[in-house]
């Protein structure tokens, strides 16, 4: 590697842990300029989720306000990453890389569908809620003072639980745009903002970034200066990309996971 290909390297990596922090995709950075560099596509797979293992654990730790009250969740909804991830890890040395690459596009573009209708989706969700509740309750009898049913969803149920173990094994695998699809779920099937939403993506990416990393150094091929050089960005951009994020408002960072979504959709299709 010159030492051109290792700034450009490195800049990749703090632009990735940035963009990873706030919606996802940073994959879409680094793995085109590890192939610029002359990696073969599965060294360069393996070395960009090695090298972004520290910005995932930035990011997270950059939420960490954003975190309290959801450790629970954040305890259920990772054991599904952890499995996902390393099945995906496990598919990546496996299978034939033209096996998840022809329905990458379409995982993708769901995604940005449900976080782009995601409010109107919620909306009618609560409204059918509200009806069944309404329906089940039976004729008015007498007046009795009790507490009000939560509204809220605390952990979204078995189908949040399933799909994002579903997408956590596409993340082991490849991990572009695997955040937007985390978002996606979560925004549809939970009651929550955007902020604390983004905590909790940041906290499964980095548990399915860190088990199919640690599967990689025992089985697979790697560049040790691609993955030095990343991970020093990424830990870097970790932190930036916490900083700046946090202060989106819901409508600024739905607005930015489609369009840095449909971007990532772009170059796939183009690839």
């Amino acid at each position: 590697m010159t030492p051109w290909e290792a700034v450009a390297v490195f800049a990749a990596g703090v632009a990735a842990g940035g963009v990873n922090t706030v919606v996802g995709s940073g994959t879409l950075i680094t793995f085109p300029v590890l192939l610029a560099t002359g990696l073969p596509p599965v060294t360069a797979t393996v070395s960009n989720a090695l090298g972004l293992v520290p910005g995932a654990v930035s990011g997270a730790f950059g939420y960490r306000k954003e975190l309290r009250g959801q450790q629970r969740r954040i305890l259920k909804l990772s054991v599904g990453a952890l499995m996902g991830g390393f099945t995906g890890a496990v598919l990546l040395l496996a299978l034939p890389a033209t096996a998840f690459e022809k329905i990458v596009p379409v995982v993708v573009a769901l995604a940005l569908v449900l976080v782009a209708f995601q409010p109107l989706i919620t909306k009618r969700l609560r409204r059918r809620r509200t009806e069944a509740r309404s329906s089940s309750a039976g004729p008015p009898g007498p007046v009795v003072q009790s507490p009000a049913p939560p509204t809220g969803r605390t952990d979204g149920g078995p189908l949040l639980f399933v799909g994002l173990t579903l997408a956590s094994v596409y993340g082991g695998y490849f991990a572009a745009a695997q955040g937007i699809i985390y978002m996606s779920l979560m925004g549809v099937l939970l009651d929550e903002t955007m902020q604390r939403l983004t905590a909790v993506k940041n906290v499964l990416v980095a548990v399915v970034n860190t088990v199919a990393a640690t599967f990689f150094l025992f089985v697979a091929d790697f560049d040790w200066t691609a993955v030095a050089l990343i991970a020093v960005g990424s830990a870097l951009g970790g932190q930036l990309g916490a900083a700046v994020g946090r202060r989106f408002s819901p409508l600024v960072l739905r607005a930015l996971i489609v369009t840095i979504g449909t971007v990532a959709l772009v170059q796939l299709l183009l690839r």
